[in-house]
């Protein structure tokens, strides 16, 4: 881990560049904003130990370890949903609130975690505070912030959404998801996490098919009020969650025209007709239900065939479609209850 002198070198480093840091915020790729501590671990363990040296890969390289980090920040929901699935809680964490608001999962978020600013522009002041054995982030996000991060603690980044079209997201999720395991030396905890998301998926696609559906054609939406019109995402093929759904029988039939490297296309109501005959399942948040608001008398959505004939099916406002092996589980209990009801 970092000497002190070596920590209060890159303090004083990265407070001269803190005013250079705003407006990093992507235009793409992005969800709806929601509005010195120890180690915290649900299993109570004293923690893993490294049998001595080891690496993992992250999108830039290899990341060398002398030993098992401890205090972590992380800046994308995700890498905190995957910590806390191997009984690791992060130090700090970047949007607390709309990780609550997102996120429900069968593990708890500690009240010690620290928030640690937004996701797009995260507190560099807070974070060094912290005085962090690691930060996990995202490329798409913060890669032009990366030196600085550097100087504050080794840091590993990911790459959520792949550009390259032979990765899809949902087997980008789950290399991800083993390569932090490997980071905390849990990689048991991660192949029984994997082994029960794998059996979710079993049972689950056996209780859609005795459902006998009148149609197991889908497409997957997330919806939330833009700035003139209510913005909808349709999830296409690469998308992890459409893959999740097409795993256990259900068949999308949205398809791009070219490759939506977020794994989503948006649009708005009136490109919805298109897919009428299949069943609508969707996310929204309870108090932004811009179907039963905005689109309540919006003729060519009353008009949907599967409005009309009532195959709209909520996930609720919190199964987020874009996590790690727990909010996978999340999705498909919401989807089977859904479906079934």
């Amino acid at each position: 881990m970092r000497n002190r002198w070596l920590f209060t070198l890159a303090m004083s480093f990265v407070f001269v560049l803190l005013a250079a840091c705003g407006g990093n915020e992507p235009s793409e790729g992005e969800e709806p904003e929601a509005g010195d501590q120890e180690q915290v671990e649900e299993t109570g363990d004293e923690g893993a130990e490294a049998s001595g040296p080891y690496s993992v890969e992250d999108v830039f390289g290899t990341v060398e370890f002398e030993d098992v980090p401890e205090r972590i920040v992380v800046l994308e929901w995700t890498y905190a949903e995957d910590l806390l699935a191997l009984g690791v809680q992060p130090v700090g964490m970047a949007d607390i609130e709309g990780f609550e608001a997102w996120v429900d999962i069968e593990a708890e978020l500690s009240d010690e975690v620290v928030d640690v600013g937004t996701r797009q522009e995260p507190n560099l002041e807070e974070i060094a505070a912290l005085e962090p054995d690691l930060i996990i982030t995202a490329k798409f996000r913060h890669e032009a912030i990366k030196d600085e991060l550097d100087l504050i603690a080794p840091t590993l980044f990911f790459e959520p959404y792949p550009e390259d079209e032979s990765i899809n997201q949902y087997d980008e999720m789950v290399t991800t998801f083993e390569t932090i395991a490997k980071v905390v030396q849990r990689e048991d905890e991660a192949a029984t996490v994997l082994a029960e998301m794998e059996q979710k998926f079993e049972e689950a696609k056996e209780a859609i098919a005795e459902a006998d559906l009148e149609s197991n054609e889908f497409i997957l939406a997330m919806a939330y009020s833009g700035p003139q019109a209510p913005a909808i995402r349709i999830f296409a093929p690469n998308g992890m969650a459409t893959i999740i759904l097409e795993n256990l029988g259900l068949e999308n039939v949205h398809e791009p025209d070219a490759f939506e490297m977020y794994g989503y296309s948006e649009v708005n109501v009136e490109a919805l007709p298109e897919y009428e005959d299949a069943n609508f399942i969707y996310v929204v948040q309870e108090d932004d239900n811009v179907f039963e608001d905005q689109l309540a008398d919006n003729p060519v959505w009353t008009n949907l065939n599967f409005v009309q004939e009532e195959r709209t099916y909520s996930l609720g406002g919190d199964a987020w479609l874009y996590g790690g092996p727990l909010s996978a589980k999340t999705l498909v209990d919401r989807l089977v209850d859904s479906l079934t009801q």
